[in-house]
């Protein structure tokens, strides 16, 4: 499987790490290849479906620091599979995606390149495609799975709170977001940051209040 190249930015030397990709945490290292992608001579027409050749595609910092982080799941191989078997699709936000089912849980991968140089993985996410086909998988343990949902409910309701939707999750390893590590017990209405104490209902608090560790 071809790797995909490190950074738009270039900095190669940076090895890229994903933080968690399933059943209790152990990271899986992916050095990305050190080459930059042949530069085309004009910018792309947006309509233009992208590649679907993964080593084609460079990285940007953004995605770079999703790898990294606890309770994303993305990984370079993911990103691979996702950009040569998954669905692709046009979206008036974040432009073209990549989609892929694996064990029960949807890999989306953004892309661009018709703003820079190479093509560029810009972003990725998981949702859970199928609650049942995730839960029987061997690949996710309970905490993934919670994690993965209890994130999505973050982002897609993000300015509001949502304490009915933390309440049924049970997330013991903390996941980052908005600056904060955090977990939730059955029953609570809310996260709580590992590091700080603070407690949330909502995404856009989780992003607006800085972590002071204690």
């Amino acid at each position: 499987m071809p790797d995909i190249v490190a950074s738009r930015q270039g900095a190669a030397d940076v090895p890229t790490a994903s933080a968690h990709t399933g059943r209790g945490g152990s990271s899986t290292n992916t050095r990305a290849r050190t080459h930059t992608p042949e530069t085309p001579e004009r910018a792309r027409d947006v309509s233009a479906p992208p590649e679907r050749d993964p080593g084609r595609y460079a990285q940007t910092d953004h995605f770079r620091h999703r790898l990294r982080q606890q309770g994303r799941y993305i990984t370079l191989p993911v990103a691979g599979d996702a950009i040569r078997n998954g669905q692709l699709r046009w979206n008036s936000t974040d432009g073209w995606r990549f989609a892929i089912v694996r064990d029960g849980v949807r890999f989306v991968i953004v892309v661009g390149d018709t703003d820079t140089p190479s093509p560029v993985l810009v972003t990725g996410w998981t949702e859970i495609a199928d609650w049942d086909a995730a839960t029987a998988s061997d690949r996710w343990d309970d905490a993934d799975i919670n994690t993965i949902r209890l994130r999505a409910d973050l982002s897609e309701h993000k300015d509001r709170q949502i304490p009915g939707r933390i309440r049924p999750r049970v997330v013991a390893r903390p996941f980052s977001v908005g600056g904060h590590r955090v977990r939730t017990a059955a029953g609570d209405g809310h996260v709580e940051c590992d590091d700080c104490g603070a407690r949330f209902r909502s995404k856009r608090e989780l992003c607006e209040l800085p972590c002071d560790p204690r």
